[in-house]
């Protein structure tokens, strides 16, 4: 037996960046050819597409983890290496997707449309791809990014233009069914209908959607009954048509106060992609006019609801008496709704570049270390994430691009001392302020290494500085070398 699932929550993993290689070119009579190492390939995407074909979220149900591979590593000879396979997940049409704290991160609608739910990591640069003017034989690479990793929560809302409410036995899947091809389950007990029905519906040149959802009971937007689980499937209709059951012979049960009843639930309902359920268009259809009680209930309360300013139509479903005025005044109210929307505005690529003065990162105390700081900025973090701390060199090289960003001054600005915390990414460091980086003269060491991370070669080297400056001689060029 099938099931209908319009809710789940999956987790997504996009794929892993490749990392850079180190490799230096050799061959006969050339031992040192010059660096060669490929960059690594892209990591996949998550993406989630709309398929008209699926109408159902019950994939997720059983299978809520979705990966895509990682990118291949470079290798030698400028090789890159391959990029991983975006994974594809098709979703059906009005799926609405949200963080797990209710935040809407999109809606999709269409055949076709994309959301990429989670971005595969960038592939790291290989040695070849780092040669500088200052740097001509590079010993790192940089590591490939890791890729997103998040939990996503997934709700179907029907795309319908009208919408069927009511209480349950009120005869609206009966109603779906005449004024459509579909055939929706019908019995003589309560809560026939677990699952939202759609139908398509033709009156004149006007073709639309309507749908039924599982009868509403006082309390549904409080989760009573099926209501509040299925109310998200009414939220994108453009015309809320009340069904009213004239044969019930419950106590305490009349059309008014059906309606009534109804109308504080949906007042209460707050539908998650904003707009409220008691501003849409109403309509009334008092059913069962074949019981000959139910005529005479419906003739009685018919003034009542016109005096509301509703518009009113006695049907029955068994005799199909009032089916085709009330196909065409819906098919009416839903032109309308469709004419009053604003033409959609074209496609448009909307570029803001970046201020001059924008440094693209920011600073801030942490709580965490007294006397820390924590550097906040995606290219800071992304900069951190590539980097190989086991290489002495591609620390270094990390250093002059913080340096050259101007995150060494900033830190300075913000009154950072001598060996306090400071932490980028998951990485915290021991800042020491004099440590030449950036534009900052540096003698170049073996590949691999960074004469700035040994403390006593720094040492040195400013001994000979002090010393040559205080006779007024200039440091020589074949020890220091301009970034």
């Amino acid at each position: 037996m099938s099931r209908f699932v319009d809710r789940v929550v999956i987790h997504v993993a996009a794929g892993d960046g490749g990392h850079g290689c180190t490799s230096v070119h050799r061959e006969k009579f050339m031992p040192l050819g010059g660096p060669d190492g490929g960059n690594g390939g892209r990591g996949g995407d998550v993406v989630l597409v709309v398929d008209p074909g699926v109408h159902t979220l019950l994939d997720f149900h059983y299978r809520s983890v979705a990966r895509a591979s990682s990118g291949k590593p470079g290798q030698g000879g400028n090789r890159n290496g391959a990029e991983g396979e975006d994974q594809q997940l098709r979703v059906p049409d009005g799926t609405v997707v949200l963080t797990p704290d209710g935040e809407v991160l999109a809606d999709l609608m269409g055949e076709g449309t994309r959301f990429v739910a989670a971005a595969g990591g960038r592939g790291g640069l290989g040695n070849a791809a780092l040669v500088s003017r200052t740097r001509k034989a590079p010993g790192f690479a940089l590591l490939g990014e890791p890729g997103e990793s998040r939990e996503l929560v997934l709700e179907l809302k029907s795309v319908a233009d009208v919408g069927l409410i009511g209480f349950p036995s009120a005869g609206k899947s009966s109603l779906v069914s005449v004024l459509s091809a579909a055939r929706p389950k019908i019995a003589d007990y309560p809560f026939t209908t677990l699952v939202p029905n759609l139908g398509v519906v033709t009156a004149g040149d006007t073709v639309f959607t309507i749908a039924d959802v599982p009868g509403l009971i006082p309390g549904a937007s409080q989760g009573k009954g099926l209501g509040l689980e299925f109310l998200r499937h009414i939220e994108r209709c453009a015309v809320l048509v009340h069904v009213v059951d004239c044969a019930t012979v419950a106590p305490g049960r009349d059309p008014l106060s059906d309606v009534d009843a109804l109308e504080r639930e949906l007042a209460a309902y707050t539908p998650t992609l904003g707009g409220e359920l008691a501003s849409r268009p109403r309509m009334v259809v008092l059913n069962k006019i074949d019981v000959p009680d139910a005529r005479e209930l419906a003739e009685l309360v018919r003034p009542e609801f016109a005096a509301r300013g509703l518009a009113v139509h006695c049907v029955s479903t068994v005799t199909t008496e009032g089916l085709r005025e009330l196909r065409f005044a819906l098919g009416a109210a839903v032109r309308h709704h469709r004419e009053s929307l604003p033409p959609p505005e074209p496609a448009r690529v909307v570029m803001r570049p970046a201020a001059v003065n924008e440094s693209g990162f920011d600073i801030i105390s942490d709580p965490d270390r007294p006397g820390g700081f924590i550097v906040r900025g995606a290219r800071p973090q992304r900069w951190v994430r590539q980097t190989n701390f086991d290489n002495a060199e591609a620390v270094g090289y990390l250093a002059d691009r913080l340096a050259r960003l101007g995150v060494e001054e900033a830190l300075a600005g913000a009154g950072a001392l001598p060996g306090c915390p400071v932490t980028i990414g998951e990485v915290t460091f021991d800042w020491e302020p004099a440590t030449p980086a950036g534009a900052v003269a540096v003698r170049l060491g073996d590949r691999g290494t960074d004469w700035r991370l040994d403390r006593d070669e720094r040492t040195s080297v400013a001994h000979r500085k002090a010393a040559r400056r205080s006779r007024r001689q200039p440091v020589a060029d074949d020890e220091v070398e301009q970034m």
